[in-house]
């Protein structure tokens, strides 16, 4: 396997423990799990209103690719992201895989109780570092904000059913400008205590670079190990994938992704979609990471929901490949 190179600097005390931590632990150095978030966050920003048949057809396809976890809608009002109306067609009507989770996002205990009806068996709750951004999501600030929360993760509990984590603007906000990695961390140790078993880190709006990553990475895995993490990131100014190659120096090997770079976020104008699966799994192979994904396969069901929605595909690797017969180098 191929460690970053900055790893070797030895100027960088953190970043030589994260080596040794690697090396200790050979599923977190050879596999990065994937987390497909395409059917959710990548189709809740589209302008295209796709009817439940595609939705589930995308999600079917996804679940040939070897993908292990599979967003497939949020149990959110229709009022406010129509794209998620049909959720719980959606969610009855998908074919479920063994082997594949497909976690559905859940804001309140209204929410949850409606995914669980409709037969979810995980779900995740999403915060925000920002007030404002929290303000302007959810109409209250971070604090209270993970204060709903509780009950959702208390009725899960008492369900059996696993609860990930959302943090939202991890190093920028739309409002606020620069987020401090001390109020990421508050968040974050918030829903870590709550029971969650996996926290994301949402770049929200794509204004991280290596540097403003690594700073809050710094303080953000030292309160939370690195194995109950994942990276979250938008590609607005096109540092998605640095990015995601600076969360594995510090030994996350947790990636959420969207086919063919779907998405956005309705709550952040300007903010451009997710970081394309395609690119992500391209440079994870590269690096002799495993995935457990087919790449022709992936790109074929990006393909397709492009032609769906009758748009271009936003993944560099996908407009480039030219078929089974393309070699990565």
């Amino acid at each position: 396997m191929l460690i970053p190179s900055c790893l070797a600097l030895k100027c960088q005390p953190l970043l030589r423990y994260s080596a040794i931590r690697l090396l200790s632990s050979k599923v977190s150095q050879d596999q990065v799990r994937i987390v497909e978030v395409g059917p959710r966050d990548g189709l809740q920003n589209e302008p295209k209103l796709l009817p439940a048949a595609v939705k589930i057809d995308l999600i079917d396809r996804l679940s040939e690719t070897g993908l292990q976890t599979i967003e497939a809608t949020s149990f959110v009002s229709a009022k406010w992201v129509p794209q998620m109306g049909d959720n719980t067609e959606v969610l009855r009507g998908i074919r479920r895989v063994p082997g594949i989770s497909y976690p559905v996002l859940t804001p309140n205990l209204k929410g949850f109780e409606s995914a669980l009806a409709a037969g979810a068996e995980e779900v995740a709750v999403f915060g925000a570092a920002s007030d404002a951004f929290s303000l302007k999501n959810v109409n209250c600030d971070a604090a209270a904000a993970i204060e709903r929360f509780k009950p959702v993760l208390a009725a899960a509990k008492q369900h059996g059913i696993r609860v990930r984590g959302y943090v939202s603007t991890i190093v920028g906000c739309p409002y606020e400008g620069a987020v401090s990695p001390k109020a990421v961390v508050k968040v974050v140790e918030a829903l870590h205590q709550m029971g969650c078993y996996e926290i994301s880190l949402g770049d929200t709006i794509g204004v991280g670079t290596p540097g403003s990553m690594r700073r809050m990475l710094d303080e953000v895995s030292r309160a939370v190990p690195a194995e109950q993490l994942a990276m979250h990131c938008h590609d607005t100014y096109g540092q998605a994938l640095s990015n995601i190659l600076t969360s594995l120096d510090y030994g996350i090997r947790v990636v959420d992704a969207s086919v063919s770079g779907l998405g956005g976020c309705p709550y952040a104008r300007g903010a451009s979609g997710n970081a394309a699966t395609e690119d992500v799994v391209y440079m994870l192979h590269g690096m002799g990471l495993k995935t457990g994904v087919n790449l022709d396969k992936l790109i074929e069901v990006g393909r397709f929901i492009c032609t769906e929605l009758g748009r271009p595909s936003e993944s560099n690797v996908n407009r480039a490949w030219k078929g089974p017969q393309s070699q990565q180098i």
